[in-house]
């Protein structure tokens, strides 16, 4: 059984193409987990193990895999770079304790690095950042760290430099040991001689190792007092860079170049040295089902609390991905999914390494693993043992686009059903619906090269080709003017009588306010008063009769975004009027307030970011504003023009074909779902 203390759970995160799969590799060489290592162009790297990962040369799946170093064990998840698939990252993030975010030298902060970081952000994930291809041309280290702390208002640390960039990229100057690090290509890397500084190297290195410890000085009071007296010495500079990783103040940058197999194993000494065990962070809360907060420290003994990130199906079988705060699983145990109210137990327990699995015969607090066996598993559900703890679940993502599919005969049909059900239970953005009139799958993704993947697969897994139709984006409808309706309802269903009678207000909200239901002053305010005049059933039923409407959408067929509807009135006549008969006219009172309230569509609005070589920056330009986009910044990158910009998604829908056309595949594109808003 591991120490907890010796466990690195961590995320490798970035923008696509910036090298996180090459660099993932080395990692895994370096550590011997594998003896051959295989390169990203040639469609044979260990973590992208899916046809279409190495057909396209992308990361599409989270994959996970463990490896020694230094005597302490990484738990290493490699997360795609294209923000279709957005969800892998951000269920990865939520179960991991650090991550490793990776910067192109040339290409610096990329439109998808930024999510990525933001998103850590948002999980408070201490992190180390990796500037890659240093060997490239045009590789600039410091404009770099200038965009980091610009764009991501990062607080970038250098703990190495590089000796060189571009061509005359020959190893890095560790700042803190004071060594010249350099990586031997006759054995690919592997043998690291370290010399101390020459005159020349002290000299360029004395301005960043002086901004290196006042830096520490500034962030970590311990480090100030020995600063200041000047008695600091090797392991006090490593202790505070610890410290302040930590507490997320600072940002420890390192560089390198993957490819060239230069700068990785100082990358694993930093996730070492500096990225926190899972008993570094803080404890995290869950909720029993009466609503009280409980801490969940990492502690082997206690009882079992786990939460499932990931679900994948393998021949038929259900692999759910946990990761572990508390207490031990063994199999064959009995574990409650608190989520569903249901039990399940545990099956074999795997150690993964990308498709391959390393039997285990437990798992333990602060470890990822995969258990087969939990049947009602599902992404951000909490299981536990001996208790019932609700950890905080993953967050959804509504998708932005729709497909439907029509399998080619009745066999195709059952095949399509068994592809559709396995891929939404793995990937929570994809949705799926049967179009009742046309027997037509309705999938809904996220974009589409979500899409495109999803066809891909269930051609080449179920050997299977439906036919499908034009993408159709997904709406949502709002309001432009105030209205006010009463509807009743009266009718018998099954062999009762219902009645209910509403009356309410729609008024439009500013745009991105979301929804709010309220109830009018038409009850008084004392609560005994009031449900004398109204039970509580019947105006909940009438509250929620307005909910559901909203949900279910109004003309258009669309949900409802950014309306306050107030309920005005409900009446009670004594004896006639029910739960169902309000919630009925309720629903009937809001349809017809929304057709009175002048609706319209809302489409989705993506942000738009292009990198494209100078040349092109025109052809792009013309190719955004026939899309109907606005152009909202275009900024310099070396030899290359970042352009920012909203447009409407229904006119990107092949704008990613157009761009490579008319750019000679040269421009770099990230599409970002901004909010749902007029055209």
């Amino acid at each position: 059984m591991r120490n907890i203390q010796d466990i690195r759970n961590i995320g490798v995160i970035a923008h696509i193409d910036a090298g996180k799969t090459t660099l993932s590799e080395r990692m895994l060489f370096y550590s011997s987990k594998i003896h051959r290592m295989g390169e990203v162009h040639d469609g044979a790297a260990t973590m992208d193990y899916l046809p279409e990962e190495q057909n396209r040369g992308i990361t599409i799946t989270a994959a996970c895999t463990s490896c020694e170093w230094q005597g302490k064990t990484i738990n290493l998840v490699d997360t795609p770079g294209h923000v279709d698939f957005t969800i892998e990252v951000e269920r990865s993030l939520r179960v991991l304790d650090g991550a490793v975010g990776i910067f192109c030298a040339v290409g610096g902060v990329e439109p998808q690095s930024e999510t990525v970081w933001r998103q850590s952000e948002n999980f408070c994930v201490p992190k180390i950042a990796f500037i890659n291809k240093m060997d490239r041309q045009g590789a600039n280290f410091e404009a770099v760290l200038s965009a980091m702390r610009d764009r991501l208002d990062a607080n970038p640390l250098p703990v190495n430099i590089p000796l060189g960039q571009g061509g005359d990229f020959t190893g890095v100057l560790d700042l803190v040991s004071e060594e010249i690090l350099t990586f031997d290509p006759s054995d690919q890397g592997k043998t690291v001689r370290r010399a101390a500084f020459g005159p020349e190297h002290a000299l360029l290195a004395k301005p960043w190792r002086d901004m290196l410890l006042e830096k520490l000085a500034e962030n970590d009071d311990v480090f100030l007092e020995c600063y200041l007296e000047n008695t600091f010495r090797l392991q006090d500079i490593q202790k505070a860079l610890r410290r302040v990783t930590l507490s997320r103040g600072i940002t420890p940058v390192l560089c390198g170049s993957a490819l060239r197999n230069m700068g990785v194993q100082p990358v694993l000494d930093a996730i070492i040295a500096l990225l926190p065990s899972p008993l570094d962070m803080p404890h995290p809360t869950g909720h029993t089902r009466d609503g009280a907060e409980i801490a969940v420290p990492p502690d082997i003994h206690a009882p079992a609390v786990a939460l499932v990130f990931k679900i994948l199906i393998e021949n038929s079988r259900k692999l759910s991905f946990l990761r572990m705060y508390a207490g031990t699983v063994k199999e064959g145990d009995t574990l409650r999914n608190v989520t569903r109210h249901a039990d399940d137990r545990a099956g074999r327990i795997f150690r993964l390494h990308a498709d391959r699995h390393e039997p285990l015969a437990a798992i333990s607090a602060g470890d990822i693993a995969a258990v087969i066996g939990l049947r009602s598993a599902h992404t951000g559900e909490t299981y536990t043992k001996g208790q019932e703890i609700f950890l905080e679940p993953i967050a959804a993502h509504a998708p932005v686009l729709t497909l439907a599919l029509e399998p080619r005969n009745a066999d195709e049909s059952k095949l399509l059903d068994e592809a559709l059900s396995r891929f939404s239970a793995e990937d929570p953005t994809l949705t799926i619906r049967l179009d009742e009139e046309s027997g037509s799958r309705m999938v809904s993704g996220m974009g589409e090269l979500h899409l495109d993947i999803l066809l891909e697969r269930i051609r080449r897994e179920y050997n299977i080709s439906p036919r499908a139709m034009h993408p159709q984006v997904i709406l949502r409808e709002t309001i432009s003017r105030e209205a006010q309706f009463t509807a009743v309802f009266d009718k018998e269903l099954g062999k009762e009588r219902h009645h209910g009678a509403v009356c309410l207000c729609v008024k439009p909200r500013p745009r991105t306010a979301g929804n709010l239901v309220e109830t009018g002053d038409f009850l008084p305010d004392d609560p005994v008063s009031a449900q004398k005049i109204l039970p509580r059933a019947l105006l909940q039923a009438a509250l929620d009769g307005v909910r559901d409407g909203l949900q279910s959408g109004g003309l258009t067929g669309w949900p409802v975004e950014d309306v306050c509807v107030t309920l005005l009135n409900v009446e009670r006549r004594e004896g006639q009027t029910t739960a169902p008969g309000c919630h009925m006219a309720a629903g009937q009172a809001l349809r017809e307030a929304l057709a009175l309230a002048a609706p319209v569509a809302l489409e989705p609005i993506m942000r738009v970011e292009i990198t494209v070589p100078d040349e092109f920056l025109g052809s792009a330009l013309n190719l955004l504003t026939t899309c109907n986009g606005k152009v909202e910044d275009v900024q310099d990158q070396n030899t290359r023009k970042l352009l920012r910009g909203v447009a409407p998604l229904r006119q990107l829908l092949g704008f990613s074909t157009s761009l490579r056309s008319s750019t000679q595949g040269r421009a770099g594109l990230s599409l970002t779902f901004d909010r749902f808003d007029l055209p």
